[in-house]
């Protein structure tokens, strides 16, 4: 086993290979706190942080990738939501708790750590999505990325019907790397609509371009078991970006980033965007 193999871990699963651990993960995120663009949120409806509770991930090869939801990709965007007001409510598929990819967890984060013990008794207790019955409790939904959320989320029927209430509304939806995959909830059977709601909407997803290479350092160790770029598509979502360069989009209600160094810029651009509907809606 090379540096630029996956390894196998004590649950017989896939870990990312030591070349990628040293080149693509950090002890710290680029977590920078930020001046308020407009009023903080002074009102009780937390966002709903949808997470997932899977972890293995059999890849075209038949090997099990070690994933879950990237913990940068998950808190960094959630220390700007706080520092904006918010609070949350995290929820899963089954009501298990969620799944981290503690490889990339940035151990010697302050900041992280610090929001991660305020919210880990919901991580391990979280909510079970179909038992979310509308979105009147909620300022907006925050879906995660990581490998992981591409496991049950998109198949999630409740998650579809959220969404599509969201979407309804033009309820603030924030979600980047991966987690772009769950907008497929929204045309599943028994959502009400074969017609996935962001159809024709911008996006920003970690590329499928970039999934294919990576198994050639060991980030994966194997092909992907399908492209979330690809699949977007053919619902008729345009994905914009070529690569992961940390950016962001705004389209309507939707709020994206590329990768996990876009956990930043997203929840700079996101905070203030959802106090502004908040306020505006009355919430």
């Amino acid at each position: 086993m090379g540096i630029f193999s996956s390894k196998v871990n004590a649950k017989g699963t896939y870990d990312p290979s030591p070349f990628t651990l040293f080149a693509a993960t950090s002890s710290k995120s680029d977590y920078k706190a930020v001046a308020p663009q407009n009023e903080r949120y002074m009102g009780n409806k937390p966002i709903l942080v949808v997470c997932t509770d899977e972890g293995d991930m059999k890849m075209e090869n038949g090997k099990v990738f070690n994933t879950g939801n990237h913990p940068i990709e998950m808190f960094v965007p959630m220390l700007h939501f706080r520092e904006a007001g918010f609070k949350f409510d995290i929820a899963t598929s089954t009501g298990n708790p969620v799944v981290l990819e503690m490889w990339a967890y940035p151990s010697k984060d302050e900041n992280v750590k610090i929001i991660h013990e305020e919210v880990r008794a919901m991580m391990e207790k979280p909510k079970c999505i179909s038992n979310i019955s509308n979105l009147d409790a909620y300022s907006a939904i925050f879906i995660p990325g990581g490998h992981g959320c591409m496991i049950n989320l998109p198949s999630n029927v409740a998650l579809g019907k959220l969404l599509n209430i969201a979407h309804g509304r033009s309820l603030p939806i924030v979600t980047l790397c991966h987690g772009p995959s769950a907008l497929l909830s929204t045309s599943l059977p028994g959502t009400g609509t074969t017609e996935c709601a962001f159809k024709g909407y911008k996006v920003m997803c970690f590329t499928d371009k970039t999934d294919a290479f990576t198994p050639s350092i060991g980030y994966l160790p194997g092909k992907m078991p399908w492209k979330c770029e690809e699949t977007l598509r053919g619902k008729g979502v345009e994905v914009v970006n070529k690569s992961e360069k940390g950016a962001t989009l705004q389209d309507r209600e939707l709020i994206t980033g590329d990768s996990p160094k876009a956990a930043q810029n997203l929840g700079k651009l996101a905070a203030p965007l959802v106090v502004k509907y908040a306020v505006e809606n009355r919430l």
